[in-house]
């Protein structure tokens, strides 16, 4: 059977006249999982005794979907892809996955993410690697690989995701399918592993732009465990979704975009913007104005220190429970400060273990004017700097990273200078909060690219809607990594 490679409204129809059983779908997806774990290693966790309940009129009703392991699941093993808490199993469900049980959604597994959120490349998660259901000799990216993988090889129509750098958009365009953040506080973090309070948000990876407009309206709400959290009942993502776009305007940055900024470009980076800029003919064909915008360049190179500094920080402070006291593997040291050395030595991976030196450094009181206070700052400035763009335009559009997912073996992939600006420039969504998708944007070398649309906090329906639009011209949407369509 194929019928998880059907969307969300397909799947709800035959769901609804018989067609198809809920259980069917749970033990398609389960079969898939298993196929999925031994080729690529995407899951933590796997539900083999999923149960279907009856089917509602809401259209996530008996869908089978996948939950990113730094999402607390009462009752069912939550570790954040790491050492230090891989036996924990909690006892209170994330906000967001009680909005998805309400909905009649069923879990059938836990995907694998880098460690606590914390890197790009899918590959610090304690229980291995994630390689890319397209070619397994390249990453998904991070942090959000195993849901993004899952959702890519056809295991199920959805899963959660989440996004303090790219985690949710950047895996989506490795992976060829759509990526989501919404505007931060739309959808609950109570029960999110927290990463970097200012910067985190939950989203969902699907393949095409109408479901995760679906996914989302089942998501979001007000929380009064979340204080960042505001009030969207007035918002309905999946009836905006209309595909008339006539009129808008979105801009792109040249400084990221212009191939002459690159002068020791390659061939892929130079297929990627010029694959972009087919992309902003499609837009114009549709009716949509695109015009060429350009930021300070000192502001674009600081994103990524920025980003490191603030992340770094929150991290830092963030994860100071993280002892093996309260819970997590406790040591067999003699004492306490030996026994929380022990487990936060052993525990994490090198990469964490940085991060939180770096977050520590910067927090210092001789430290803290220099680097934090002036990251805050900066940041400050790029925000204002999009938002005047936002007030000229429905939208920023830029293309995703340089080119298609990395090779596993840094050794193969181009080392160009001056592209860290347009690698991380997705970044800026989570320092402002904005509402940012990516969705599939075509091949170069076999593999898929994405193009990202990023717009003003609160508008989230008219930048699914002008995705929505862009992804009708294309032939991208509910694709399938062509090794795993195949029949179980």
């Amino acid at each position: 059977m194929k019928n998880n490679f059907k969307t969300i409204e397909q799947l709800h129809e035959e769901l609804i006249n018989g067609k198809i059983t809920s259980q069917q779908l749970i033990d398609e997806a389960i079969k898939r999982s298993h196929k999925l774990q031994k080729e690529c290693n995407a899951f933590v966790t796997i539900l083999d005794d999923a149960q279907a309940h009856d089917i509602s009129d809401n259209l996530l009703s008996g869908i089978p979907y996948g939950i990113k392991d730094n999402y607390s699941t009462k009752g069912i093993l939550s570790t954040g892809s790491s050492n230090t808490l891989k036996d924990y199993i909690p006892f209170f469900n994330a906000t967001a996955i009680d909005k998805l049980t309400t909905s009649g959604a069923i879990p059938v597994n836990k995907t694998v993410l880098d460690e606590f959120g914390m890197g790009g490349t899918g590959t610090t998660g304690h229980t291995g690697t994630v390689l890319n259901p397209w070619n397994k000799k390249h990453m998904c990216a991070g942090s959000s690989a195993g849901s993004a993988c899952a959702v890519a090889a056809g295991v199920y129509p959805f899963a959660t995701g989440s996004d303090t750098g790219d985690s949710i958009r950047k895996p989506a365009a490795y992976c060829g399918i759509v990526g989501y953040k919404p505007t931060y506080g739309m959808i609950s973090r109570y029960g999110l592993f927290p990463f970097a309070s200012s910067l985190d948000h939950c989203g969902v990876l699907t393949r095409n732009v109408k479901d995760a407009a679906i996914v989302v309206d089942n998501m979001k709400g007000k929380d009064k465990n979340d204080m960042t959290t505001w009030d969207s009942s007035q918002i309905h993502l999946r009836k905006s979704i209309t595909g008339e776009v006539k009129g808008k305007k979105l801009c792109y940055i040249k400084e990221l975009c212009d191939i002459n900024n690159y002068k020791d470009a390659d061939d892929t980076l130079k297929e990627h913007l010029k694959n972009f800029q087919a992309t902003l003919d499609k837009c114009q064909k549709l009716g949509i104005e695109i015009k060429e915008e350009s930021i300070d360049k000192r502001l674009l190179n600081a994103i990524s220190s920025v980003y490191v500094v603030i992340s770094c920080a929150e991290a830092t402070s963030n994860m100071s429970n993280l002892t093996g006291i309260v819970f997590g593997p406790r040591s067999k040291k003699d004492n306490y400060i030996e026994m929380m050395k022990d487990y936060r030595t052993n525990g994490f991976c090198s990469l964490i273990k940085r991060r939180f030196i770096i977050g520590s450094y910067v927090l210092q009181k001789e430290n803290k004017e220099r680097y934090f206070y002036n990251a805050q700052k900066a940041r400050r400035l790029i925000v204002d700097e999009w938002k005047k763009l936002f007030q000229k335009y429905d939208g920023v559009i830029l293309p995703v990273g340089s080119g298609p997912a990395k090779y596993l073996d840094d050794k193969k992939n181009p080392q160009i200078t001056n592209i860290k600006s347009l690698e991380e420039h997705l970044q800026v969504g989570n320092f402002g909060g904005f509402p940012s998708i990516t969705i599939p944007n075509g091949f170069i070398n076999n593999m898929p690219v994405g193009v990202n649309i990023t717009g003003k906090c609160y508008d989230d329906a008219n930048i699914l809607n002008i995705a929505y639009a862009l992804e009708t011209s294309m032939n991208y949407k509910n694709q399938i990594a062509k090794e795993f369509d195949y029949e179980i």
